[in-house]
């Protein structure tokens, strides 16, 4: 009798446990895509504000050809001397979000005369930013499209 209740306890466990690493799978994937959607929402933000303070006038001069976009990410990190401030800078982000996807802070960008789909940067501008990885989402996009 102990035998046989010890094969079906197994079973019952293999069972449960081979149900719970998909799930498990899933649910890490999907707080790799949160994490994505997040980090490329406040470098997007970053890029957006600092486009916003240039046409206002706040930050300054433009360089020619930037189209009022940071020339980098790094620059929306160590900030941009205000208009009329002697030592005041203005940051736009604490520093560059870890891609979730390629573990690293290596961002494909996209400037403005960049094809919006490119994935070389013409290196005029950051207009875009988006993930290395080549990896697809669950609904078949590639998470560089995101």
């Amino acid at each position: 009798m102990t035998l046989v209740e010890l094969i079906v306890a197994f079973t019952i466990l293999m069972l449960l446990s081979t149900m719970a690493v998909p799930l498990a799978r899933y649910q890490v994937q999907r707080n790799k895509e949160r994490d994505l959607q997040r980090a490329l929402d406040d470098i997007r933000k970053g890029i957006d504000k600092y486009k916003d303070d240039m046409d206002a006038g706040k930050i300054g001069p433009p360089k020619i050809d930037s189209d009022n976009y940071p020339e980098t990410l790094e620059q929306l990190v160590e900030g941009v001397k205000a208009t009329g401030a002697v030592d005041k800078k203005i940051k736009y982000l604490r520093r560059i979000p870890k891609d979730p996807l390629t573990n690293s802070k290596d961002w494909g960008m996209r400037s403005t005369r960049d094809d919006p789909k490119a994935l070389a940067w013409g290196g005029q501008n950051v207009f875009d930013v988006y993930t290395k990885s080549s990896d697809k989402a669950k609904d078949g996009t590639p998470y560089s499209e995101w």
